[in-house]
């Protein structure tokens, strides 16, 4: 029995890159003497056998030979094998790839053998930024577009490939090659629409909603939520009537049932649905917090607070409007959340709730 270091593991460690999931390929043995070897190996593997050890995958082969093993991976940088000794087996053009900083597809029937690829190459470049994707993999990409096979994909599958490139370097990618081989349907069509959409007026925006999306969340790169909060906030301008373009009157409040649907189309968890409906909901205002009512600045930064999103949400404004409030607004809800009704204020219903609000706007002016 030999086993292997496989794929992304080996890609970064020639890169000299953190390793975070190591995956194993095991070869000259079968089931049996695997399990023998590893009592404690657990098989989950359906088409092919897999199997987890103490968390780490162990693969057997998929083709006849180790050269066909490597062709049936996705990208030519990822059709590596590495065993203890050092000895480096990989595909023909892996090394070139990795050298060029190019992402192509390990074989002409990469993609297709399994579409969610095409999400995973998108997810790849949000990751390795200083790669390229080749023409090869674009085209590749556009034929499983129009294939319609892309909506057959689970949610399940799909999710954690967005989680990881919103966790990436540069997030905007994944939706900016997703775009390139039209490949946004079926799981991100209010960008399919916003490719058209100007993202606003002059001198605010100079590009279309989609491209405008991109930049902002690349400059939240770190933090995921932020990025997922950029990727959301703008969706409701896609519902704007042609003729009042390039303005986007409205749109914040529109985009709130547009960020919900996104994010359970795509299983997002609940912190993530709540972010992008707080995105919507509050970027425009929060970027004018200086010239805000009291009582306005109370209703939105209790809202934030509770939702555990108010500061993400002002990441979001600096990235969104170059304005940065997050400094003055964290101090008002210091200075708002200690104060309380008198008992015999309490219990009130929507009584009560006023007075604390109106007690709340009058500490923020100072009295």
């Amino acid at each position: 029995m030999k086993v292997y270091l496989a794929g992304g593991a080996v890609r970064d460690l020639l890169l000299g890159r953190p390793l975070h999931d190591r995956d194993y390929l095991v070869t000259g043995a079968t089931r049996e003497e695997f399990r023998r070897a590893f009592p404690c190996a657990r098989e989950v593997g359906r088409t092919f056998p897999v199997f987890l050890v103490e968390g780490l995958e162990f693969s057997f082969p998929r083709a006849g030979s180790l050269d066909k093993e490597l062709e049936s991976r996705d990208l030519t940088v990822n059709a590596q094998l590495l065993d203890v000794n050092g000895e480096l087996v990989c595909h023909p053009q892996a090394l070139g790839d990795l050298a060029g900083r190019i992402l192509r597809p390990a074989s002409a029937h990469s993609l297709s053998d399994d579409p969610l690829r095409v999400l995973r190459a998108a997810r790849f470049w949000a990751q390795l930024p200083d790669f390229t994707p080749h023409a090869e993999l674009i085209s590749a990409m556009r034929e499983i577009g129009a294939s319609g096979k892309l909506t057959a994909i689970s949610p399940d599958r799909v999710v954690p490939e967005l989680r990881k490139a919103l966790e990436s370097p540069r997030p905007g990618n994944f939706l900016r090659l997703l775009a390139e081989s039209e490949c946004l349907l079926p799981w991100f069509p209010e960008f399919e629409t916003g490719r058209a959409v100007p993202a606003g007026p002059l001198p605010y925006h100079d590009s279309d909603m989609l491209t405008h999306t991109c930049r902002v969340m690349d400059d939240l790169a770190g933090d995921p939520v932020a990025v997922w909060m950029g990727l959301t906030h703008d969706l409701g301008k896609t519902l704007t009537p042609r003729d009042r373009w390039p303005r986007h009157y409205g749109h914040d409040l529109a985009g709130i049932p547009l960020a919900e649907t996104a994010a359970l189309r795509l299983r997002m968890p609940n912190e993530y649905k709540t972010a992008g409906m707080k995105a919507a909901r509050w970027h425009m205002t929060a970027a004018s917090y200086g010239e805000l009512r009291p009582g306005t600045r109370v209703d939105m930064l209790m809202d934030l607070h509770l939702s555990g999103t108010l500061t993400p949400l002002f990441k979001l404004v600096l990235a969104d409007h170059c304005e940065d409030h997050l400094e003055r607004a964290e101090k008002e809800l210091a200075t708002i959340l200690p104060v309380r009704l008198a008992p015999e204020d309490m219990n009130h219903g929507a009584e009560s709730g006023e007075k604390l609000r109106m007690l709340r706007a009058q500490a923020l002016r100072g009295g």
